[in-house]
């Protein structure tokens, strides 16, 4: 399911919204499908449910899940990839950084592009090729 690494500099939660994020688009998890509940996930995770619930939170934020009162929290029906600036901008300066690394390792233009290609093929997202 999840995989969380506590020597990484990203914090605790945020592996935790990139892996369900993930794993709703590998397919892995659907529209409608419940969620464990916050305990239930911290203690599969050994991690504090406070983290959980913060990570829960953010995606609820962002309109990916939904909790419903008394019955659980749920993948969203209806996931919207909806543009976000403030998002575009931090999404923009973290693929910047990424570039340049890859520039400075050797890695050409060219082996990049097949790179996030090949990545975005594994995620599933080619059917959000707006070109087509």
């Amino acid at each position: 399911m999840i995989k969380v690494d506590p020597r990484s500099s990203t914090p605790i939660y945020e592996q935790i919204e990139l892996g369900i994020k993930e794993l709703i688009m590998k397919g892995a998890l659907k529209q409608g499908e419940k969620l464990p509940s916050v305990r239930e996930l911290a203690s599969m995770l050994t991690i504090n449910p406070n983290t959980i619930s913060k990570a829960y939170g953010e995606l609820e934020r962002e309109g990916i899940i939904e909790t419903l009162r008394g019955k659980g929290t749920f993948v969203s029906e209806n996931i919207e990839g909806k543009v976000d600036e403030r998002r575009m901008e931090e999404i923009s300066g973290s693929l910047k950084k990424i570039i340049l690394e890859a520039s400075y390792s050797g890695i050409t233009k060219e082996d990049f592009i097949d790179l996030t290609l090949k990545i975005f093929s594994q995620l599933g997202v080619d059917n959000n090729d707006k070109s087509k």
